[in-house]
Formats: C-alpha cells, sequence, structure tokens
C-alpha cells in the first residue's frame, strides 16, 4: 500500500539531552550535575569525571542564553559592519580580516556573530541590543570615523571592544583597546616610490570619506605632497566598488592634464581602472603608473602586474581577535600597531614618459 505524500509519518525531531538526562545515566542527583559541569565544588574528582563522561557520550551541550542568564559568557563576539552592503562582494579586505578573526575564536570555541546595517546609527542600536539581550560577550569595531559614537557607548555600557584601526586624527580613545594599522607611513613609502621614478602629477582614489583610514592617507598625501612639492598631488574620495574606481578613472584621464600615476585605496579600484585605461588605449607603465593600496590575487594575476602595498591581512585579524580574548580574560586596555605595509613594485609603475611629465620636475 502507498502512502500519499501529505499522510507521510514526520520524522521526530531529536530531543536535547538535559541535565536531568545526565543524572539519571550517572546515578547522581540533579544539583551534583550542574555542580561537576559548572566547576563548582561539591562533587569528588572521580564523580566530577564520571558526570562529565556521560555528558560527553550523551552529546550534551551547555544551553547558552541560560548560561548568559547566570551571568556566565555566552560564548560569542560580535562583528557589525555599516557600509553599502554592495561594496562587501568585490572587497577582499573583509573576508580576509575575518577569516583571521576566525581563525583565533575557533581555536577557542568562541562564534562570530556578523551583521551588516546601513549607518553607525543602526550599529549603535543593534550594539545596545546585543548588551541589553547579552548575545555577545565583546565586539570588534571596525571602520573608526570622525567623531564615532560606538567608542563612548561601548564604554558606558561596559561591553568590552577592540577597535580594528586607529581612532580619526585628534579623537583618541582610552577606555577600549585598538589594534592600529600605520595609513599615514603607508602613504608616505607609496608617494615616496612614484616620486622616486619621477612622478608629480599623482591622484589618491580614496575609499568612504569620513572613515578614519581614508581621512589619514588623505592628509599624509598632503603632508607628502607638500614636503616634496608635488603641487598636483589630490585625492579623490568613491564607495570603494569597482564602479565608481572605474567612473572616476574616466574622469581623471579626460582631464586636460591627467595624472602620471594613480593610487587607489584598494585592488577592486585599482583593477577597473586599468581596465578603463586599456579600453581607452594607455598603456601601463608606459602613459600611465598604477598602485594598489591593498595587495591581492587580483594584483598579481593583472596584466602587467600591479604594484602593491603588501600586509598580512589575516595577521591583521588574528591580532584583533587575540586582543579581544585578552580583554575577556581580564587584560588590560591597550593600543597595539599592526606590522606596518610594505611596498612591492611590479610591472604597472615606471617613470613617466618624459613628453609627459613637467618640464620643470619641481612644479
Amino acid at each position: 500500500m502507498t502512502v500519499p505524500a501529505g499522510d507521510a509519518p514526520r520524522a521526530t525531531p531529536a530531543r536535547r539531552p538535559t541535565i536531568k538526562d545526565i543524572a539519571r545515566r550517572a546515578g547522581v542527583s540533579e544539583s551534583a550535575v550542574s555542580f561537576a559541569l559548572n566547576g563548582r565544588p561539591g562533587v569528588s574528582e572521580g564523580t566530577r569525571e564520571r558526570i562529565r563522561r556521560v555528558a560527553a557520550d550523551l552529546g550534551w551541550q551547555p544551553h547558552i542564553a541560560a548560561r548568559a542568564l547566570s551571568g556566565e559568557r555566552c560564548g560569542s563576539v560580535g562583528l557589525v559592519l555599516a557600509r553599502p552592503a554592495h561594496t562587501l562582494g568585490v572587497e577582499s579586505f573583509f573576508l580576509q580580516l575575518v577569516s583571521g578573526v576566525q581563525e583565533v575564536l575557533a581555536a577557542r570555541n568562541v562564534a562570530l556573530l556578523f551583521q551588516v546595517v546601513e549607518d553607525t546609527g543602526a550599529e549603535c542600536a543593534l550594539l545596545r541590543r546585543w548588551w541589553a539581550e547579552k548575545r555577545v560577550d565583546g565586539v570588534l569595531v571596525v571602520d573608526p570615523r570622525a567623531g564615532d559614537p560606538r567608542p563612548e557607548l561601548l564604554a558606558s555600557l561596559g561591553l568590552p571592544a577592540v577597535m580594528v584601526g586607529a581612532p580619526a586624527p585628534g579623537e583618541e580613545v582610552d577606555r577600549i583597546s585598538t589594534v592600529r594599522a600605520d595609513d599615514a607611513a603607508a602613504m608616505s613609502s607609496v608617494l615616496a616610490h612614484l616620486h622616486g621614478l619621477g612622478h608629480r602629477h599623482i591622484v589618491h582614489v580614496a575609499g568612504l570619506p569620513g572613515l578614519a583610514h581614508t581621512e589619514r592617507r588623505i592628509r599624509s598625501l598632503r603632508a607628502e605632497a607638500a614636503r616634496l612639492d608635488l603641487t598636483g598631488a589630490r585625492s579623490v574620495t568613491t564607495d570603494y566598488s569597482d564602479a565608481e574606481g572605474a567612473e572616476v578613472t574616466r574622469r581623471l584621464l579626460d582631464d586636460p592634464r591627467p595624472p602620471t600615476a594613480i593610487i587607489y585605496d584598494n585592488d577592486v579600484m585599482a583593477v577597473a581602472g586599468v581596465n578603463v585605461a586599456a579600453e581607452r588605449g594607455i598603456s601601463l607603465p608606459a602613459d600611465l603608473s598604477v598602485v594598489a593600496w591593498d595587495d591581492s590575487a587580483l594584483c598579481r594575476v593583472t596584466h602587467p602586474r600591479l604594484t602593491a602595498l603588501v600586509r598580512d591581512t589575516p595577521a591583521f585579524g588574528r591580532l584583533a581577535a587575540q586582543e579581544l580574548l585578552d580583554r575577556l580574560d581580564g587584560g588590560p586596555v591597550r593600543s597595539v600597531q599592526a606590522e606596518l605595509p610594505h611596498l612591492e613594485p611590479r610591472e604597472s609603475t615606471a617613470p613617466p614618459r618624459t613628453d609627459t611629465a613637467p618640464a620643470d620636475a619641481t612644479a
């Protein structure tokens, strides 16, 4: 006899093992099980070990919500990204950062709760909710920005946090830890490389305005340009996407005096810019030199291969995650400096053509 699909018996969901099940199997009281599994005194070591073996055999795991209500850790940390969602799929930086974070957290059986929101107002609201619901033990804060409300909020909530990146200039924080990258020194190294090749008209295609690292790179370019008397150096902000990277490149190349070198704030925009140059019949590096801020496989497979700033982004993520775990373990608030990126010169940078370079090298 065939049973109609609609009348097929439904599988009974597996039942989660409880403390009562462990007590019955181990032949002890439920209070003894609670003492043993929570590391509290009240049972002998032999009984504690037997209870733990039974719990493991049954596949028992602590109930996260119950542990949070009792004041224990919930076993997860949070990361909120307040950026346009369409920019995430094309930028490799955050994927590499999260891979490093996850590597450290997984070793301690700590989960990562990740969410994308529209802006910092929504992020602050989400952080308040996570704190009220005891959803996370601490948070990683990315994309520091001017007038950033998050450090003060997290300090007032008493929620342990690590800021990934230095705060905006003049807005140092002293109540949450920071893991910093020296964007100013990195920009100086890029500009020194291009200046040494003979470039005098340089444009920096930057990321989102208002982000601390964007502003720091722009300030560094201005300062170094003034020091080197590069009157043609300037920055243009974007949303980090390939679309805006391409559009800005078109405008720059249409300028009556186009740049001889362009610095892009990520690999995706750099590759988009290279494609625009190819469409215009502009040869790299003979007609235009290109530098990408973050090295990636894209930079190494593009022809010509792109000169890029190389840094170990997963290691940056591991450093941030370890700093947060140290804070959860009672460590002090600290400011930690990550390793400085180094410039990897490749085939996309060379001296400018003599017929396109200014007659006066200092102009």
